[in-house]
């Protein structure tokens, strides 16, 4: 019998991050923040060196998609000597939880950094209902 310890830091993986296929295409991927306040969910993505033309957000059927490319800007003539930054396309998908308002998303980039504010569904209370005697 095998003993399976809970993680939770994996549940969050879980609910955030939507499976995706393996070979998509992306050559690098940017780092995520998640973080949830009581009223919405961020996400703060970093993309140095993208202007907000070159960055996609999507949302279908219940994924956050982030999608984009940086492209390697190479002089006439030049030579590399060293190479570091990772370039090309990248796609991150987010499954969103089923409280996530998607019609409230907004996106905005401050300083190489693309914040994604998914605000809250207000929840719906259960409502008490009165027994009449007749």
């Amino acid at each position: 019998m095998n003993i399976a310890r809970w993680n939770p830091a994996q549940e969050v993986d879980r609910l955030f991050f939507a499976a995706a296929p393996r070979g998509n295409g992306s050559e690098w991927l940017p780092p995520v923040d998640v973080r949830e306040t009581p009223d919405a969910y961020r996400l703060d993505v970093e993309l140095p060196a993208l202007s907000p033309q070159d960055v996609e957000v999507s949302f279908r059927e219940g994924v956050l998609t982030i999608a984009g490319e940086r492209k390697r800007q190479r002089d006439e003539g030049e030579t590399m000597h060293r190479a570091e930054r990772r370039f090309g396309r990248f796609a991150r998908n987010f499954r969103l939880p089923e409280d996530a308002d998607e019609a409230g998303i907004a996106a905005a980039a401050h300083h190489g950094v693309l914040e994604v504010t998914v605000p809250k569904r207000e929840q719906r209370r259960a409502r008490q209902i009165e027994v009449v005697a007749q």
